[in-house]
């Protein structure tokens, strides 16, 4: 009996564990680019979801970007038929014309021809190739761009995709072990030019700032930046979990003693007391209950109202939500804060309020 090479039973492990609990009866859709990472991505999830009672397709987007690239998706698209992929299609997309540079605008294009692509075959799921060398490359671009912790939580392994969830079971699995695995299962990857293109930011530090600090600073550094990603990921999500409870739960009136509930309240000794919540009657905010909620909530709160009330996430920044926290900790009879979608936020009657139209009235 011939053995399994190590790194191709990796990578099928780490499958089998994305998919064992999935819910739905359609099949997964694997993204697949022709790289190391996706076919190898691919051959996992073509030998293990049907022994889990699953049906597997494969999606290959072709981003008109380069010469030929309609071949190549033609390409992985013929070999996943021949080795079972049911649906097996290569999609053409647009890029040009789309916001952004060329990185997110090709990202856009990208997820969108998948999202239209899983709905399309009722697909239980998306899987992407990502790897943990792709999660460490993600860490160094939030630190140098001065995101926060969402930005330093990296990918999530599972996140809802415009309703379809969207899998990345390779997190754990380094790049070199899908090389290896595709190696081990005699297919030949595509090497995209784009990797190796400088002009790309997540290719300058893929070639020359990753591997500079694995120089300096040992082999582990990859791995202890996918790790700092999966820390970063967990404390967020339980920040995240309480400005949901702050903001869904009403604040309260007047004179009122808080109710009992989620902690949501600065540490003791670091002013204001455990409130219930900050939604006002009208829909605004309560400043009163905002200014007793620690900074690390609170501007989470601000952050998902000003999503609720229509602000395009994408152009909603940090600055705009540091706005919205001077109209609670540093009053001093400002007018009104603009946030993207054109929405006006305005603190009025202790209240903070919202208008697409004309500013409502300041507090005195």
């Amino acid at each position: 009996m011939p053995v399994l090479a190590p790194p191709v039973a990796a990578v099928r492990l780490a499958v089998r564990r994305a998919l064992a609990g999935l819910a739905g009866a359609g099949p997964v859709l694997v993204a697949c680019s022709g790289g190391a990472d996706s076919l190898a991505l691919a051959a996992a999830a073509a030998f293990v979801a049907p022994r889990l009672g699953r049906p597997v397709g494969l999606v290959t987007v072709d981003h008109a970007l380069q010469a030929g690239s309609d071949r190549r998706a033609a390409d992985v698209a013929a070999w996943a038929a021949g080795a079972g992929f049911a649906p097996a299609e290569a999609v053409r997309v647009e890029v040009s014309g789309r916001p952004g540079g060329p990185e997110a605008a090709a990202r856009e294009a990208r997820y969108q021809a998948l999202v239209e692509a899983a709905r399309r075959h009722g697909a239980a799921a998306l899987l992407t190739g990502h790897t943990r060398d792709d999660q460490a490359e993600t860490v160094l671009l939030a630190l140098a761009r001065g995101a926060g912790p969402r930005g330093l939580a990296g990918m999530p392994p599972r996140r809802d995709l415009c309703g379809v969830p969207l899998l990345r079971p390779l997190l754990d699995v380094s790049r070199e072990e899908t090389r290896k695995a595709c190696a081990a299962l005699g297919l030949t990857p595509w090497e995209d030019p784009h990797n190796a293109d400088a002009s790309y930011a997540r290719a300058r530090v893929r070639a020359d700032a990753l591997p500079a600090l694995v120089r300096a600073l040992g082999p582990g550094v990859v791995d202890n930046l996918a790790r700092t990603a999966r820390l970063v990921a967990a404390d967020t999500a339980a920040l995240d979990a309480l400005s949901a409870a702050a903001l869904s739960a009403p604040a309260a009136e007047p004179g009122d003693a808080p109710s009992g509930g989620i902690p949501v309240s600065a540490p003791a000794g670091a002013g204001g007391s455990a409130l219930a919540g900050v939604r006002a009657p009208d829909g605004g905010l309560a400043v009163t209950a905002l200014a007793g909620l620690a900074p690390a909530v609170r501007t989470r709160v601000l952050h998902a109202w000003a999503r609720e009330l229509g602000a395009p996430p994408a152009a909603l920044s940090h600055r705009h939500v540091a706005a919205l926290d001077t109209l609670v900790t540093d009053w001093h009879g400002q007018g009104e804060v603009h946030l993207p979608g054109g929405l006006r936020v305005v603190r009025r009657a202790g209240r903070l309020t919202a208008s697409g139209g004309s500013a409502a009235p300041r507090e005195p």
